[in-house]
């Protein structure tokens, strides 16, 4: 055993999210449709305790899930999330993780040394020799980009904060992913990758000593070379002085941002930055972005799922220099500011929300997605998250004499 190596690839494509959720008593909600997704169930009934919407029900290696409530991840996530289910020992919470995916997939136990390396834990700095970096050329764009809903003329004018990458520690794959470059500010050096690729691939570049997945790989990964606490992508498409940006966008990724310019392109003018956070929030992050625009303001473009709106109180508190708490709680969250505790209704804006409680000062603007869509790509794209039924005349009509009839006073 000791020569065996973890490949997690390998492990996710034999072992799927819906393994796991099946071996602790989910179960399929046909009712909810089979298709792009999948619903898990636990529970019958009103006794129903957790609903797992699983993406690529057919592509063990691909699948990911989410939750109504905001909260999303892989069988990693999973299998964590229900170790004490599972008899497994081990010396700590990550060797148990690795043992249980090793049974799933009928593969020997991997030694936790091995685990750590496979699963980036190890710590690096962002070795750019590792990497062979070359422009993308317009007559040659990548696919992808169009895939995502993104015209020629998005990518055009964004491609000077984009590259073509290819990890050269990576013997398994010799082509090239899609690099947006991270950056902190304080001058042009390169801390990182956003990268993106085919089938669905999406990682952080990695430092020294660290494995990411090659192009067909989903590995989802946030290796420790990148640095994701105080860097981010930043692009100017207009390309004025930093001093001359009045607006800053802030997106959790960098697909996002571009959807969002596009459909806004005109609306957000010449003075507008674009910013993906990588799917990370960190204070430093955001700080450090504002720092490099001293008379720009920020908005909130983020996801409209529960860990989206976190991040969007989490950036207002940064501009209004606020302490704040925010905690989850069985239907939403709960917000401990100032000597006041409440929560706040996740059917309506939080910002407002916030604002009746506080004495702020508007710093922070906000330009969500519309409310059907999960974020501005997939508004691009038109993928609302529920499909939205539009009634027939009769039940309109009977829906408003039953409101009237409620509203009736006597």
């Amino acid at each position: 055993m000791s020569d065996y190596k973890v490949n997690f690839r390998e492990m996710k494509s034999r072992v799927g999210i819906d393994d796991i959720a099946y071996a602790l008593g989910y179960r399929l909600d046909r009712k909810a449709g089979v298709g792009r997704y999948i619903e898990l169930v636990l529970g019958e009934g009103g006794n129903r305790r957790d609903t797992l919407i699983v993406s690529h029900p057919n592509d063990k290696a691909a699948q990911t899930f989410f939750r109504r409530d905001g909260s999303k991840g892989d069988v990693v996530t999973l299998i964590r999330e229900n170790l004490s289910s599972f008899t497994v020992s081990g010396k700590d919470e990550w060797q148990k993780i690795a043992k249980v995916m090793a049974r799933f997939a009928n593969m020997p136990e991997p030694e936790y040394r091995e685990y750590v390396k496979s699963a980036g834990k190890s710590s690096g700095m962002f070795d750019a020799s590792r990497y062979e970096v070359k422009p993308i050329d317009t007559g040659k764009i990548p696919g992808l980009f169009f895939r995502r809903g993104l015209s020629k003329a998005t990518v055009t004018a964004l491609l000077p904060f984009i590259s073509l990458i290819r990890d050269r520690n990576n013997g398994k794959f010799e082509g090239y992913n899609i690099g947006f470059p991270y950056t902190d500010g304080k001058g042009n050096e390169v801390r990182g990758y956003e990268i993106r690729g085919h089938g669905g691939y999406k990682s952080k570049a990695a430092g020294a000593g660290q494995v990411v997945a090659d192009l067909q790989g989903v590995y989802k990964a946030k290796p420790a070379g990148t640095d994701s606490s105080s860097s981010a992508w930043v692009a100017v498409p207009s390309g004025i002085s930093p001093d001359n940006v009045r607006s800053v966008f802030f997106c959790e990724s960098a697909f996002d941002a571009m959807a969002f310019y596009q459909m806004n392109r005109i609306q957000i003018g010449e003075s507008a930055a674009l910013v993906s956070l990588g799917g990370t929030f960190s204070d430093r992050q955001i700080t450090g972005v504002m720092e490099r625009f001293p008379n720009a303001r920020a908005f909130d473009c983020f996801d409209n799922d529960l860990a989206g709106r976190i991040y969007g109180l989490r950036m207002m508190a940064l501009q209004e220099d606020i302490q704040m708490k925010i905690s989850r709680t069985d239907g939403g969250i709960r917000i401990e500011v100032k000597g006041k505790v409440f929560d706040p209704d996740m059917e309506r804006p939080l910002l407002a929300q916030v604002a009746r409680q506080l004495n702020i000062r508007y710093r922070m603007g906000q330009w969500l997605p519309p409310k059907a869509f999960k974020d501005w790509n997939d508004c691009l794209l038109n993928r609302p998250m529920e499909p939205v039924i539009s009634p027939h005349k009769e039940e309109r009509e009977q829906n408003l004499s039953e409101q009237r009839n409620k509203g009736r006073k006597i």
